[in-house]
């Protein structure tokens, strides 16, 4: 039976994905593909490829991703879908890395995570270089305004699924979400409503607008110092407040709650800030392994592998976990540190909702009341599903 379930869910997983690259080819071998985690964008973008190389006998191919994991994975992919002939054509860069070359011609381009690829410095590599087929890939559309002109001008979307379309078709596991608020503490309440009271001091000196504002008088070298006063006011505030309640000291005491309650299952979790996501790893060492930017690369490898190898059951991040990783058997999520920002929010869920007989995703969020950050909350989950406030 459950061998059954999985051929028909891979059936409409195919299906979907092939409506996907028809749209692209309809459209002239030029846009966007929005899907959900789990959809499977990573075989779009490597039979989109193998089309191009090896059905229309053409040349060359790019791959551009923004972590060097991808570029291992996106190998990978090649080789679990049988299309590794492919690969001595094909070059697998990061943003980083490519924003630099000129004068280059692929004659397909394929754009994984496009959302990270779209800032000043990376959208020189489209300026730069020629390309005759472009497909890029994301779990949502950019959310910075820029940034969505620059894809549509780039790639207009040729296909759209959303998270919950591929729960309810069966492409990934359902997931329910339990946002779990917590109080500062005295002095941590003190400092926030110090803190809050400069921040409403600069946004109201700089008007309506004041975000833009800031940003136009940080650039501007010409502005009055009492314009960059309170531009750089306004910023630092927002980065005080987000301080205090990343690392709120309630959160720790309810993420080990919540591992105490779970304590058999394998768990991701994000904190805000590094320092934050180790001291949540230190609550419940030696369950834990962190995997982080201020981890060595060899650091970083060895913890994922021992999570994967069921050597510890918990794997603490901040942001290197968002996109591109894998990890089948996880299928609690702790998040203690979040933005307004839904991308994320859809990145996160979709660590742990990859498609597996019986399982559903629980992801627990654990919020400050009464701040910004639940406002942000608010934001990032107010167009998901299976949302439960406790």
């Amino acid at each position: 039976m459950e061998n059954t379930l999985k051929m028909k869910t891979n059936e409409t997983k195919d299906k979907e994905q092939r409506k996907a690259l028809n749209q692209w080819a309809q459209a002239g071998y030029v846009g966007s593909i929005i899907a959900g985690t789990g959809f499977g964008k990573s075989r779009c973008g490597v039979v989109s490829i193998n089309h191009v190389l090896n059905v229309l006998g053409k040349e060359s191919a790019l791959i551009l991703v923004p972590t060097v994991q991808l570029q291992d994975q996106f190998r990978d992919e090649f080789f679990k879908w049988g299309y590794d002939n492919c690969l001595d054509r094909v070059d697998i860069l990061c943003y980083q890395t490519a924003y630099k070359l000129k004068k280059q011609h692929y004659d397909i381009v394929v754009c994984d995570e496009i959302h990270l690829g779209l800032s000043k410095e990376y959208v020189k590599f489209f300026k730069n270089n020629t390309y005759d087929k472009l497909l890029c890939m994301t779990a949502t559309k950019p959310e910075d305004a820029g940034k969505k002109i620059e894809l549509f001008k780039l790639a207009p979307t040729i296909y759209t699924i959303t998270l919950d379309e591929c729960v309810d078709m069966g492409l990934v596991s359902p997931y329910e979400i339990y946002c779990i608020p917590v109080e500062l503490t005295f002095g941590e309440q003190l400092e926030y409503d110090s803190i809050q009271h400069e921040f409403v001091k600069h946004k109201m000196w700089l008007g309506p607008e004041a975000f833009d504002m800031a940003k136009f008088f940080i650039a501007n070298k010409q502005c009055t110092s009492e314009e960059k006063y309170h531009a750089a006011g306004f910023y630092k505030t927002i980065r005080e407040r987000k301080r205090i309640v990343d690392t709120a000291h309630n959160k720790v005491s309810k993420f080990k709650a919540i591992v105490d309650a779970n304590l058999t299952e394998k768990i991701i979790t994000f904190g805000g800030l590094n320092e934050f996501t180790d001291q949540l790893a230190e609550s419940v060492s030696p369950l834990a392994e962190v995997y982080h930017s201020k981890r060595t690369l060899k650091q970083r490898k060895n913890a994922l592998k021992r999570f994967k190898e069921d050597e510890v059951n918990i794997l603490c991040s901040t942001k290197a976990l968002n996109q591109g990783f894998d990890i089948p058997n996880a299928n609690i999520g702790i998040i203690c540190g979040l933005t307004s920002k839904a991308l994320s929010m859809v990145q996160r869920i979709g660590r742990l909702i990859r498609f597996e007989e019986g399982k559903t995703g629980k992801i627990y969020i654990i919020y400050v009341k009464n701040s910004q950050e639940e406002k942000w909350l608010n934001k990032a989950v107010e167009n998901l599903k299976g949302i439960q406030w406790l």
